[in-house]
């Protein structure tokens, strides 16, 4: 009569155990499927910012006259030999904009522009120069455009991080996308952790890109000094990438605290049915 009440109540207690551990599964399933969702929001994120070409942005009276200097200051902006300073002065005169990989200027249309024909509008267009691997390798000098002023070694390493960081980060998190995928086929949140480790990396590297970027502006504006009437700020490309950040450490935080306390409440679920 005793063993089997001890049977019944053995019975119960698996049964409670096995009701809050399926309310647990599912609590750490929730926190799963959160964390992916972050992870492709700021994928989506990082890669439109990476492709756009406003991280940041001067804002100028446009010069809509067609004189000998700024058809020759849009040759330079446009020449692939154009070094920092004459680009530069490009961009705080005609509303430019600068992305990791373009920059573009805002001209007048009724100007000669790669052999085309010249019209009397004053309408304003847009013109973007990409930049080779080898200008984003670069170096940058100390007095920008005297190259015999001697290599700004903290000016070049930064704007050099600026642009891979980026590439760094959205293959850790595809990779770490990679790894959770291969989770949920083998229906384990304990691949998950490494997935975690990996957006952590990876919000590391926007951060630092980010960081860069800034650092890297402020030194320029610090020896070429905005002129009059031109001011600069930091557009909405960046904008993205700072969210991005935040985003990929959430995403890391749920990756790892779902895998880590599942696995904790396993290892203490099998040791009760043992006991």
């Amino acid at each position: 009569m005793g063993g089997d009440r001890l049977e019944n109540k053995t019975s119960v207690s698996i049964a409670s155990w096995s009701s809050v551990n399926a309310r647990m599964d599912n609590r750490f399933a929730t926190a799963f499927v959160i964390a992916c969702v972050l992870s492709l929001i700021s994928t989506i994120y990082m890669a439109a910012s990476i492709g756009t070409d406003f991280w940041y942005e001067y804002r100028s009276p446009v010069l809509e006259n067609s004189s000998d200097l700024n058809k020759s200051l849009w040759s330079d902006f446009a020449s692939d030999e154009a070094d920092e300073k004459t680009y530069s002065d490009a961009l705080f005169r005609y509303n430019g904009t600068m992305g990791l990989w373009r920059r573009c200027i805002s001209i007048p249309q009724n100007v000669y522009w790669n052999n085309q024909e010249r019209t009397e509008s004053f309408d304003v267009v847009t013109r973007c120069m990409s930049l080779t691997l080898t200008e984003q390798f670069m170096a940058k000098y100390v007095d920008p455009g005297n190259h015999n002023s001697g290599i700004d070694l903290l000016r070049t390493y930064l704007w050099r991080c600026q642009f891979l960081l980026p590439f760094v980060s959205l293959g850790l998190m595809c990779f770490g996308a990679l790894i959770g995928l291969c989770a949920c086929i083998c229906r384990s949140l304990y691949p998950a952790i490494a997935t975690g480790i990996l957006h952590l990396l990876a919000g590391l590297c926007t951060l630092g890109s980010v960081s860069c970027y800034v650092a890297g502006i402020e030194l320029l504006h610090q020896k070429l000094k905005l002129p009059e009437n031109v001011s600069g700020e930091f557009g909405w490309s960046f904008c993205l990438a700072c969210v991005s950040a935040p985003l990929q450490f959430m995403a890391s935080a749920l990756f790892i605290w779902a895998a880590h306390t599942n696995q904790k409440e396993y290892t203490l679920m099998k040791a009760y049915r043992v006991a």
